[in-house]
């Protein structure tokens, strides 16, 4: 293997090659293609033929997407723990470390356990209390949100969900570390919730991020009913530990230096298999998306 960086209309793309050939993007393009899923993703339309069918699944491919930093960005740093901190203090009686964490891409659980470990609160007792938390967490997010707090929608986001949204290839899901209900609100209050397929993993999955594709997998395969490698799952994110959980699972590791604490410099060093600067380009992006 080896390395190449390159400038696509200003944009850097630093990519993971393999020294074999690969069918190009036109010539793929021109394959017929037996899939539709509908904007609902209710129903699915495929060839009778068997072979065919295994054809198409072969050649899909399942965009999970990480929230924060990738899709949207807080309009003030640290707002988060405006919701996280009550939360936690109303129902385990304490925030422990929080206000001094960085917490760039854990879980909403993994948050919390490190938040509160020094407390003597395990990641037992969060379990024990997850719907109670789940509960007051999204109670108290609504509120913040009440009280004027938005996220912005990145450069090049809607034009790039929308075209994998209406490519047959693609289907857009999440991997968040975001709860379901916080990543729903988040993602509903710019618009951009209808653009995902529910099946995801999220922040109440697991304490350890490395853990949500396979989830998320599983979920997809049982809901189309058919079956998927790892090699088709495309996690797309802004923080090492998108990169760790794509690895982990077997997936591609596609790295977008849009968060505001891991510079290209540092996504860099964890070798994904491509590392964009923004998805402003959407012909560039989706051009990427197919081939990798």
């Amino acid at each position: 293997m080896f390395w190449v960086l390159g400038l696509i209309e200003n944009h850097f793309v630093h990519r993971r090659c393999k020294n074999e050939h690969k069918q190009s993007a036109s010539s793929k393009s021109q394959q017929s293609n037996k899939f539709m899923f509908q904007e609902n993703f209710d129903e699915i339309i495929t060839a009778d033929n068997n072979s065919e069918l295994r054809t198409q699944n072969s050649e899909l491919r399942i965009l999970l997407w990480d929230i924060d930093g990738t899709l949207i960005n807080s309009n003030s740093s640290g707002a988060f723990k405006e919701y996280f901190a009550p939360s936690l203090e109303k129902i385990f009686g304490t925030s422990g470390t929080l206000d001094s964490m960085t917490i760039s891409g854990m879980t909403d659980i993994e948050i919390a356990m490190k938040s509160l470990c020094n407390e003597g609160i395990t990641l037992e007792h969060i379990n024990n209390k997850l719907s109670e938390w789940l509960y007051i967490y999204q109670s108290e997010m609504r509120r913040v949100i009440d009280e004027g707090h938005s996220w912005n929608v990145l450069s090049g986001i809607r034009e790039i969900l929308s075209a994998t949204q209406n490519h047959p290839r693609f289907i857009n899901t999440l991997l968040t570390g975001n709860i379901y209900e916080g990543a729903k609100m988040k993602l509903e209050s710019v618009g951009l919730w209808n653009f995902f397929h529910p099946s995801g993993a999220f922040g109440e999955d697991s304490h350890d991020r490395k853990n949500l594709p396979a989830l998320a997998a599983e979920r997809i395969k049982k809901e189309l009913k058919i079956d998927l490698q790892p090699s088709q799952f495309i996690v797309i994110g802004d923080t090492p530990n998108d990169i760790a959980c794509a690895r982990h699972f077997g997936a591609r590791a596609v790295a977008v230096a849009t968060g505001r604490l891991n510079p290209p410099e540092n996504l860099i060093q964890h070798k994904p298999d491509i590392l964009l600067m923004s998805l402003e380009n959407t012909k560039e992006v989706l051009k990427i998306l197919e081939t990798i």
